[in-house]
Order: C-alpha cells, then sequence, then structure tokens
C-alpha cells in the first residue's frame, strides 16, 4: 500500500507539458548581410545622400536616415560579426549601423585604429569613440590617439576623451586636466577637426564634476572664440563657457548632480543617436 501511493502517475504528466510549450516557441531570426543591405538600400534618399556628402561622407553610400538606423539598430540589437561584415563592404551606411551594433567587449583594438581612421562623416567619430570608450580599451586609446602623428586619429581621440570623462570616474581628474592644459596651448594652431574635438572636449570634461567645471570654464575663457570651418552646412562652433553653464543648468533641472551624472543614466549615444 505505501509503496502504490508514491508513485503519482498526474506528477509526471505536468512535468511533461511546460517542456513541450518552451520547444514550440519560435527562436529569432539573424539578420544576414545581404538582408541589412538590402533594407539600407531600400530606405536611401538622394536627398540624404546630399546631406551627407555635406558633412564628409563619401561613397558608395545609400543616404539612410538617422531614424530608419535607429529601428534597424532596435531590431538587430547587438550582432559584432554582422557589424564586421557591414564594414568591410566600405559602404557609409552600413559603417554607422556597424558602430551602432558591434560588441564593445568583443571589438579588438586593431579594429577600433581601423574604423577609427575610416569614419569619415564629420560627428560620426562620435560614435566610434562611444565604442571605443564603451570597450575595454578606451584608456589606451585615448592615450595612443592623442600621441599619433596620424590627424584623423588626434581628432578622434579627443572625443574619446570626453566620453571617457563622462563614463568612467574611476580615472584621476589629474588626467583630465593635463588634457586641457594641453588644448589651451594648442587649439588655435590645431587642424580643423582637432579644433572642433578639442572645443567639445573642454564643453564635455566641464561637465564631469565641480572642479573640472571650473577649471575648464577657466580654459574656455583663456582660449576665447574658436574658429572651425563646418564647410557647406549649418553647424556652428558652441561657445564653450556657456554651453557648459547651459549642460549644469540642464543636469540640476532633471535633478543629477552633474552633466556626466545624466549623461551615465541615459542609454549610449551610439544607439540613441
Amino acid at each position: 500500500m505505501p509503496t502504490t501511493r508514491t508513485t503519482k502517475k498526474p506528477a509526471a504528466k505536468a512535468a511533461v507539458k511546460p517542456a513541450a510549450k518552451k520547444s514550440a516557441k519560435p527562436t529569432a531570426t539573424r539578420m544576414s548581410l545581404n538582408e541589412a543591405m538590402r533594407t539600407l538600400e531600400k530606405a536611401g534618399t538622394a536627398q540624404t545622400r546630399k546631406t551627407y556628402a555635406r558633412h564628409g561622407a563619401e561613397e558608395p553610400m545609400f543616404g539612410v536616415s538617422f531614424a530608419v538606423l535607429k529601428t534597424l539598430v532596435k531590431k538587430i540589437g547587438v550582432d559584432h560579426d554582422l557589424a564586421l561584415e557591414l564594414w568591410n563592404t566600405k559602404n557609409h551606411d552600413a559603417r554607422i549601423l556597424a558602430m551602432k551594433i558591434a560588441d564593445p567587449a568583443a571589438i579588438a583594438s586593431s579594429d577600433l585604429d581601423r574604423w577609427a581612421k575610416e569614419t569619415r562623416m564629420r560627428g560620426c567619430g562620435g560614435y566610434v569613440a562611444a565604442l571605443a570608450a564603451e570597450s575595454p580599451h578606451g584608456d589606451a586609446k585615448a592615450r595612443a590617439w592623442c600621441a599619433s602623428s596620424d590627424v584623423t586619429l588626434r581628432a578622434h581621440a579627443w572625443t574619446l576623451a570626453g566620453m571617457i570623462a563622462n563614463g568612467d570616474e574611476t580615472i584621476p581628474d589629474e588626467w583630465f586636466l593635463e588634457r586641457l592644459g594641453f588644448i589651451e596651448k594648442s587649439i588655435h594652431k590645431a587642424s580643423n577637426s582637432e579644433r572642433e574635438g578639442m572645443n567639445m572636449t573642454v564643453i564635455t570634461l566641464g561637465g564631469r564634476n565641480a572642479a573640472l567645471r571650473k577649471a575648464a570654464t577657466a580654459t574656455a575663457k583663456r582660449i576665447g572664440k574658436v574658429e572651425v570651418d563646418h564647410g557647406d552646412t549649418s553647424c556652428k562652433t558652441p561657445d564653450a563657457v556657456a554651453y557648459i553653464e547651459k549642460m549644469w543648468a540642464h543636469a540640476a533641472a532633471k535633478k543629477f548632480a552633474s552633466p556626466a551624472a545624466q549623461e551615465r543614466a541615459r542609454e549610449s549615444m551610439r544607439t540613441r543617436c
């Protein structure tokens, strides 16, 4: 009698059911390179190609809006293998998408160097800098690119320094103060792309904490007006002193301790912009 009671058949039935339901669920299909390129080509427009060309983008390109790219990023998620394949097409839109879906934990140091050198459109250097900042190579790349003889890498180094200032609280302020000192001495004789990056870095460093706010504001005042040629675009060079004040006022209104703290609470600029 006791043996018959302990062997209950209904319990075996209950254990089988959930397994059957789980196996019936469909699995997500990874987007192939061909599918991604077809989607990009279909979304491209002549007007967007003209706009991108004015900002320094080069052919081949489809001219895909950033709104469409954002939708694609949400659909694909992180796919590092696809990112590498997209980059190797040399297509401008494919490369922007690649920087958005790449895995910062998987990106190779050599790929960061190559992608930084091959990024052409003004403003898009922020994507490769953000990717570097989110990777294990961020600090090393900031130092190496700052010291590089390649003007493109040096321009990206300034953007990267700002990204690290926002994201990594463990780096001592001294390193950023050194960057401010270097910018003050060299900004007016630097190349156009470096001047643009340096000016934005002064602004970003001014949002790291109260001490850097004071130092960056003082540096910006001594630097004075920064001249940047934005080509055939409507872009303007922001006044660093005014912009730093605006950032802090906005962060305070949103109850953040600093603009950097506000930035850390947001989605990465690679995927949100």
